[in-house]
């Protein structure tokens, strides 16, 4: 990821040595596990998946990729719109209306970070919405009106309430973002030193003990689900409090999660879109050959 120095490190070096660490980690586990990935082939890929969500619009999975937003469906994927940019942090904040950040096209013009990015159409076109050349959101998460980027290239933790000006709050080496539904100023962060909780809106952070996580998605006011950094699968019901297993695990180191309604999707890293609706107990692979 890129970054640049601190006085005591690169931030780039930092958000690199936890995904370096949190996929060490992974590789412990045994991803071979009949049990777990019988059913998941390794056919067609995306390229670099960042983040993905479900457009309400038209219950559709959109992922964010390395050249641009991708469509995956039963029937398909498709890119969406003309749009390649290396699209980074990605998040869906209602029907046709998503958040990115990124980086441009090969040989499109721009600053090298594109800040704050904007669709009220799908996907099928962007604007800029701040930030440009001052930015790289590589989390990036809205709720209940506030909108929360981890900037890659400071290492800080920003907020914005009308996403044109923002507040730096703190600096974190987060690799994940949640935000608690109906509190938008309690966040859980994954990072290198374990699960870290905010409860003023990400100003200061406390550990907040149990698991060590990779990724976290909520699920809903008290559903928040987590894959763990051994690839099981947890869920709470008490924003993080206390964790139970759903009985799931991941099948490969994951690069993405989301949730919709009791359906599970994962991406990989090495490009696979994977769905489970069985709480992770079993995993079919998605149609990922770009038509």
């Amino acid at each position: 990821m890129p970054g640049e120095r601190s006085n005591r490190m690169t931030w780039a070096g930092t958000a690199l040595g936890v995904a370096l660490l949190i996929a060490a980690v992974i590789a412990f586990v045994n991803w071979d596990d009949a049990s777990r990935s019988s059913d998941v082939s390794t056919a067609s890929a995306l390229s670099h998946v960042h983040g993905m969500a479900v457009n309400p619009s038209d219950q559709q999975l959109y992922v964010a990729t390395h050249h641009g937003v991708v469509r995956v469906s039963d029937s398909g994927a498709a890119h969406v719109g003309d749009g390649r940019q290396d699209t980074m942090g990605f998040t869906v904040i209602g029907p046709d209306h998503f958040l990115a950040s990124g980086h441009p096209a090969p040989g499109e013009a721009g600053p090298t970070h594109l800040g704050l990015i904007e669709s009220t159409d799908g996907g099928r076109t962007w604007r800029s919405v701040s930030l440009a050349g001052r930015a790289d959101f590589h989390a990036l998460r809205s709720a209940d009106g506030v909108t929360y980027g981890v900037d890659s290239s400071t290492g800080s933790l920003l907020a914005s309430t009308d996403r044109v000006t923002w507040q730096a709050r703190s600096r974190i080496e987060a690799y994940d973002l949640a935000v608690e539904p109906g509190q938008p100023d309690s966040l859980l962060a994954t990072a290198e030193q374990g699960l870290q909780r905010s409860v003023d809106g990400g100003r200061t952070w406390a550990a907040a003990g149990g698991r060590a996580f990779v990724l976290l998605h909520w699920a809903g006011r008290d559903r928040l689900l987590g894959i763990a950094a051994d690839g099981q699968i947890l869920v709470s019901h008490d924003a993080a409090v206390s964790w139970s297993g759903t009985g799931g695990h991941v099948p490969d180191a994951p690069a993405a999660f989301t949730t919709h309604g009791d359906l599970l999707f994962v991406a990989t890293r090495d490009g696979r879109v994977l769905r489970s609706g069985d709480a992770g107990a079993t995993w079919q692979p998605m149609q990922t050959s770009l038509s």
